[in-house]
């Protein structure tokens, strides 16, 4: 980490740093160095610090008005690819996009797609626009929304809803994430309470032949699983798929529901 920041500070890159280890900072560096350290020792995370984070090989604009993209959040996004790229012009819906990782990443990956995103944040929609505007994204291939949930896309339908909420029991997250927007991240009680109410009006938002990806964490996945199937019956949707899948570290990240055409 302190290599990393060493790097961003002096705008040298770490094999140029280590090359060059015996030499000292200018004054002005070594003073901004010092205090970007103090917040870095403090706990704040290092993407906070250089406004950045690296997604699925995009750097994404990050600060405290938005969670900080994960890379576990890639194996979810592959299947969301994957899936649209075998699809005509197909309609995504992201719901929660934060910082717009999700959506513009899409975007970008499936040419033809044209995307819409939901967050009840203000703050956040304004890094996520930052970033459309970064990557050169068009407002008519990702459009963001700002409401609660689907509320913003009330009768609408899509080939795929991606939704990353918040799922974190309240009280119980890391210290680490102390610096990270509480609206993006507390899910009440049992971590669930706003995938109860998502899961309540996915299914009249999803197409015939459709892909939903929801995320959590291994402490919510058995919960965030039921939640899928009892919003997909069998009685109502017979061939459709509700499974719950891992991430590259093999750990339970989320459901995934395919309905049949």
């Amino acid at each position: 980490m302190s290599e990393a920041l060493l790097a961003f500070v002096t705008g040298k890159s770490p094999a140029y740093l280590r090359a060059h280890a015996d030499e000292p900072l200018p004054d002005e560096i070594a003073t901004k160095y010092a205090a970007l350290k103090a917040r870095l020792d403090q706990g704040e995370p290092l993407a906070y610090i250089t406004g950045t984070a690296g997604f699925y090989r995009r750097e994404f604009l990050v600060d405290r008005r938005v969670l900080i993209p994960r890379p576990e959040t890639e194996h979810l996004l592959e299947a969301a690819i994957a899936f649209l790229r075998l699809r005509e012009h197909p309609r995504v819906l992201d719901v929660g996009t934060g910082s717009g990782a999700i959506a513009l990443t899409i975007a970008a990956e499936v040419p033809d797609a044209r995307v819409e995103a939901v967050d009840a944040s203000p703050e956040a929609l304004v890094v996520a626009i930052a970033n459309r505007q970064r990557l050169g994204l068009l407002d008519r291939r990702v459009a963001f929304y700002l409401g609660d949930l689907l509320d913003p896309v009330a009768g609408k339908r899509y080939d795929a809803i991606v939704a990353n909420l918040p799922y974190v029991p309240t009280g119980q997250g890391d210290a680490d994430l102390r610096f990270e927007p509480a609206l993006a991240l507390d899910g009440g009680a049992d971590g669930l309470d706003v995938y109860r109410r998502f899961f309540a009006d996915a299914p009249a938002a999803l197409q015939a032949g459709g892909l939903l990806l929801a995320e959590g964490a291994p402490p919510i996945a058995d919960g965030l699983l039921a939640l899928a199937r009892a919003a997909f019956p069998r009685a109502a949707f017979p061939q459709a798929s509700v499974s719950l899948e891992r991430d590259y570290g093999g750990r339970e990240r989320y459901v995934k529901v395919l309905t049949p055409v």
